[in-house]
């Protein structure tokens, strides 16, 4: 019978506090008494290293990849900016409409200021009048 001990892992603030407490022990000690272990059938202990690592490095606020904090997957962040393209248009990408929880055929009033262009989505109900600022003209 394989008995997964991981369940009963430590994580978090108590999991710094265990290891703390621990620091005459190796890393494989500090693991095995954290929780981060697994017995075999035939009553081997394995312990999980990389899962005692991972929430180690969780546990102490660290984030390592982008699939704590981003869309899973790796490449370019978006950065808030944008620039006219030489035929004139502004393309907004996907990571934008995305973040806004757009769909394909939602529309937009477009509204000029003086030093600024407003989208406003038409249909939508949960624009509030604190959100409207003044318009430039």
């Amino acid at each position: 019978m394989v008995n997964d001990s991981s369940v009963d892992a430590l994580t978090g603030k108590a999991l710094l506090k265990k290891v703390k407490e621990l620091e005459h022990l190796s890393r494989e000690e500090k693991a095995k008494a954290c929780g981060y272990y697994t017995v075999t059938k035939k009553g081997v202990i394995r312990v999980n290293m990389m899962k005692f690592l991972n929430a180690l490095v969780e546990a102490d606020g660290i984030q390592i990849d982008s699939t704590q904090s981003g869309n899973g997957r790796g490449g370019r962040s978006a950065s808030y900016r944008i620039k006219v393209q030489t035929n004139g248009n502004l393309l907004i990408g996907s990571a934008y409409t995305t973040k806004m929880g757009l769909q394909p055929g939602d529309e937009f009033e477009i509204s000029l200021g003086r030093k600024h262009i407003r989208l406003t989505q038409l249909g939508s109900s949960d624009e509030s009048p604190e959100d409207e600022s003044p318009e430039e003209e």
